[in-house]
């Protein structure tokens, strides 16, 4: 049997959304035993803020009371099924966003970097 293809989700977006799914499409995938890679851009690096906006967002209690997980337990998820984390340096530098601002364990590389770890892998833009 073949190993799975890598699996490379490119968040673009800082919209709740977006930012839920990708993380979503990242644990499930981890789950059944991809390489994932997380690489997170201009206004989709604020999803990997170490102070978390978007776990406050009224959506979140939306989806706790129907009974769908929401971004902090699928952040602790990623980080136990090993998803890498990956803010890009171009795109925090494009939002004013600090290196330091970042949850502790999300790396700072760019987008060859990105491309290196998902190879022939498949790539999904959120």
């Amino acid at each position: 049997m073949t190993a799975p293809r890598p699996l490379g989700l490119l968040l673009i977006s800082g919209g709740h959304e977006r930012a839920h799914y990708a993380l979503v499409l990242a644990t499930g995938a981890a789950a059944v035993g991809r390489e994932v890679t997380l690489f997170a851009t201009n206004a989709g690096c604020r999803l990997l803020l170490a102070d978390a906006p978007l776990v406050g967002d009224a959506r979140e209690d939306a989806l706790a009371a129907a009974g769908v997980a929401g971004i902090a337990t699928l952040l602790d998820a990623a980080r136990e099924l090993g998803v890498r984390v990956i803010a890009c340096d171009a795109g925090l530098r494009a939002e004013g966003l600090e290196r330091a601002a970042l949850a502790p364990g999300v790396e700072v590389a760019g987008v060859v970097t990105f491309l290196a770890a998902v190879g022939d892998g498949q790539v999904i833009t959120l």
